[in-house]
């Protein structure tokens, strides 16, 4: 069962999520009380509701946030401010909201790419990994096997195996699996 506390100042939009949200018999939407933000999995919290607590012993930072938003988030704040966060469009569907919901619960990072980058140019931060191992990270992500990657981005399959073993080396993982979820916990691809 993922516990969820729904921190929006306004009622009808807190009625609306928790009319979203109780579709998924694994989600249990918690009271507005403070004592439920401590047992909370996930909060979820309109952007412009929002404070951004730098103190890492704070019990809401234990759970994971999801911020529901149209505007660019400061994801760097973000990184800092949180270990498991993700920020949606205000008009996210019910699906999206779920998804999100138990995708937070698991410890990943999310939310859509435009609202993710800080600028259209600028991409994700990338780790430990070099910009064509997080190339390669993310056509992993979109489950691309080593030939689509080597014609995706014009390189030997010789090459993308190279690039996949290091990946795995610096992330200290052992599959495909691991990897993207090592990325996306990380913040450094986004689905």
């Amino acid at each position: 069962m993922i516990r969820v506390l729904l921190s929006v100042s306004s009622p009808a939009m807190r009625a609306g999520l928790r009319a979203l949200l109780s579709s998924d018999k694994t989600i249990k939407v918690m009271n507005d009380s403070l004592d439920d933000e401590i047992e909370a999995d996930v909060m979820i919290t309109s952007a412009s509701h929002a404070s951004f607590p730098h103190n890492e012993t704070d019990p809401a930072s234990s759970a994971g946030i999801l911020f529901l938003s149209d505007d660019q988030i400061n994801v760097q704040e973000m990184r800092r401010s949180y270990r498991v966060w993700g920020v949606l469009p205000a008009d996210a569907s019910a699906e999206e909201l779920i998804a999100s919901v138990h995708a937070l619960s698991q410890g990943l990072i999310v939310g859509t790419p435009s609202l993710l980058l800080e600028s259209e140019s600028e991409p994700l931060e990338r780790g430990p990994l070099t910009e064509r191992e997080s190339e390669v990270l993310g056509l992993l992500a979109k489950g691309l096997a080593n030939k689509q990657i080597a014609a995706s981005l014009g390189i030997s399959e010789h090459t993308v195996k190279f690039h996949v073993s290091s990946i795995y080396t610096k992330l200290n993982v052992t599959n495909r699996t691991e990897a993207v979820r090592a990325g996306l916990r990380g913040g450094w691809i986004a689905l």
